[in-house]
């Protein structure tokens, strides 16, 4: 049997008031955590335990039968510790904790500009390419450091 999550990244019903206040359709309450998901599996940053548990999703994902924010919701539109490998955990816990990371810092600075809050930023391949970009960066200046 898993062990329980050490550690939640986002889960989406986090934001499900919020965006409900600001007259948004639910997904946008994952739009600015189904990014750094996109570039966990790009990056080959998932656990072996959700490769396998995820198989069949993941290969629909890849495949373009499934969005991204369908995946997400395959995964209850959370992003939690068991998901990611130990490299993916190590980076995630520098760049996407919510409380230490720069992760939403970049978000807001990247795609979200001059819009009034995070959850406006509509998940585009435009928006997705832009914060790629961003977390690339990160992601090399963290294994420099780590070197």
């Amino acid at each position: 049997m898993n062990s329980p999550p050490r550690y939640v990244y986002d889960k989406a019903k986090y934001h499900y008031e919020t965006v409900e206040e600001a007259g948004l359709p639910d997904e946008h309450a994952s739009n600015h955590t189904v990014p750094i998901l996109r570039w966990l599996i790009e990056n080959h940053l998932l656990s072996k335990f959700f490769l396998e548990e995820g198989a069949e999703p993941l290969a629909s994902y890849k495949a373009g039968l499934l969005s991204i924010h369908g995946l997400y919701d395959w995964w209850d539109n959370c992003l939690i510790d068991d998901m990611l490998s130990e490299e993916g955990n190590a980076f995630g816990m520098h760049y996407f904790a919510f409380e230490t990371g720069k992760y939403i810092p970049d978000y807001i600075a990247t795609p979200q500009g001059r819009l009034p809050s995070e959850f406006r930023v509509v998940y585009s391949e435009e928006n997705y390419a832009r914060i790629r970009a961003v977390i690339d960066r990160r992601y090399a200046e963290w294994k420099t450091s780590r070197a």
